[in-house]
């Protein structure tokens, strides 16, 4: 599975972003893709998952009720919608599958990262 991330930006506190992410090769096999942030001398934290065959969502805390998760099917991509942002969300953004359930803070494939900066 290769994945490409594509949506990152400058933009000030409080606007929008959206991050997209294709999924190529062996789709069928993905079990959920998702995304993962790594700030400035932090360690890569997870963000959001969508899982594949039912639909289910996942978000950590610090972002619940400002981004949502979704999919495309014909696309085979997934996009992160990031509103009200802030300055904390500044990181490089990360989308990741799995070909099976796992711990929500590993994956089995990654993509490159797309960087998210947000100005106070």
């Amino acid at each position: 599975v290769q994945l490409q991330a594509s949506g990152g930006g400058l933009v000030q506190a409080g606007d929008s972003l959206r991050l997209s992410c294709a999924a190529s090769g062996r789709t069928t096999s993905i079990y959920d893709m998702g995304w993962f942030r790594q700030a400035p001398g932090k360690e890569r934290e997870f963000v959001a998952r969508f899982l594949w065959n039912n639909g289910n969502t996942y978000y950590t805390d610090s972002v619940k009720g400002r981004f949502t998760i979704s999919r495309d099917i014909a696309k085979n991509t997934v996009d992160l919608q990031m509103n009200n942002l802030k300055p904390e969300d500044t990181a490089v953004y990360y989308c990741a599958a799995d070909i099976r359930p796992g711990p929500v803070t590993k994956a089995d494939y990654w993509g490159q990262g797309t960087l998210v900066t947000v100005s106070s």
